[in-house]
């Protein structure tokens, strides 16, 4: 099956997939960098914190897949990102722990993020790409 079935119509799919792809390098890189080199966000509020970056991620790729397969796969591979970045976190950092009660929270929070498929949030980005480009 080609992308563009999967996908949502985008006259620049290219820049939404490049920008969810970002996202996730910025989870990461938040995850795994020292706390001391991070400003901080909100302090003692971690678990919300996780919950709405991958409810963040998860929504995203609502807003990217035009049905609910790709959506359901893509919030598993944000539920399987999370546990990677925990064991990422326990093997290959000093001031960093991995916590499964933060791979819960991540996990929830990709679950949560596939609630707007039902709503008009899910289509906000192809709102955006018509704004930006011009309608297909």
């Amino acid at each position: 099956m080609s992308t563009t079935r999967w996908l949502r119509e985008f006259r620049r799919p290219a820049v939404w997939l490049t920008g969810w792809g970002l996202l996730f390098a910025l989870v990461a890189t938040g995850s795994l960098l020292p706390p001391g080199d991070l400003p901080p966000m909100w302090p003692g509020l971690d678990k919300l914190q996780h919950f709405l970056g991958y409810a963040l991620l998860s929504a995203y790729a609502v807003m990217l897949f035009a049905r609910m397969r790709p959506q359901a796969l893509a919030a598993l591979g944000v539920i399987a990102f999370g546990i990677a970045i925990e064991f990422a976190q326990a093997t290959w950092t000093a001031e960093r722990i991995g916590d499964s009660a933060d791979a819960m929270a991540n996990a929830f929070g990709a679950l949560a993020g596939l609630l707007i498929a039902s709503t008009p949030m899910a289509r906000w980005l192809q709102r955006l790409d018509a704004r930006l480009w011009g309608r297909s």
